[in-house]
């Protein structure tokens, strides 16, 4: 049964032995909505990102992407999500076009769509001319790049993108930004984890900021500034506000005698 909701989190909690990753999360996201996950490493946003994938699962509470019970039909997810690891694991020994071919055969796309989206996304990210290449030639942001075609190609209703602007020239980050911006337009959902706070802030129509396992501040960048008292600041200044990590002054001080 399809949910009013893109994703849907009800108590979650995933636990790596006696570490408490994600705990009692609760959590929804709208439909069409660019939600950004944000964070100091350790905080949980890797591990919830990947409970939505179907990669990890929950030890309690339940995770439904898109109407479907990631538990259940993790397969059926997968057919609807399109994920960009922050380190993406691409298969060097092939070339640009062989992997995304790949990819595109994995999704069951018709060769005449496949092909050309490959070539309207290569153009646009400025790849036309090394398509032909092995993936071990190519700069981090070049790969980047690979993965994030990679993660369109098959029209997902739902993106899971984390740290998606690494290594991109301002020209491509732009790019990425306002496509991201005409899927939204199309109804699709976008979950980014950045650690780029102006990104975040230029962004996404809601924001979550995640601690030690739970969702501290949860809303848009004026609900965030009301909960931390922090009225036409930037939300550099908020996170650092409500993670607890604002007082940075004197660690610099120590730093430098």
């Amino acid at each position: 049964m399809a949910g009013t909701y893109a994703v849907e989190l009800r108590n979650v909690t995933k636990r790596y032995n006696e570490l408490v990753a994600v705990n009692n999360l609760n959590l929804n996201i709208d439909k069409g909505e660019i939600f950004g996950i944000l964070g100091p490493n350790g905080s949980g946003k890797s591990t919830t990102l990947k409970m939505l994938l179907g990669l990890l699962q929950p030890d309690e509470g339940n995770v439904n992407v898109l109407g479907i019970d990631s538990r259940v039909d993790p397969v059926g997810v997968k057919r609807l999500v399109g994920y960009a690891p922050e380190a993406p694991h691409l298969y060097e020994f092939l070339t640009g076009i062989e992997f995304l071919d790949f990819i595109g055969d994995i999704y069951g796309m018709q060769a005449e769509e496949k092909r050309s989206r490959i070539n309207e996304y290569l153009k646009a990210l400025q790849l036309e001319g090394r398509e032909g290449d092995m993936i071990s030639s190519y700069s981090e942001g070049m790969k980047q790049k690979i993965a994030l075609i990679a993660a369109f190609l098959h029209k997902p209703k739902l993106l899971i993108l984390d740290e998606p602007l690494n290594a991109l020239d301002p020209r491509s980050a732009r790019i990425v930004k306002d496509f991201l911006q005409q899927l939204k337009n199309q109804g699709v959902t976008t979950i980014m984890s950045t650690h780029i706070l102006e990104i975040a802030q230029a962004v996404c129509d809601r924001i979550g900021i995640m601690y030690q396992g739970k969702l501290l501040a949860l809303g848009n960048m004026e609900e965030l500034r009301k909960m931390a008292s922090l009225p036409n600041s930037a939300l550099e200044d908020i996170f650092l506000k409500l993670t607890g990590t604002g007082d940075i002054k004197a660690v610099v001080e120590e730093l430098v005698k």
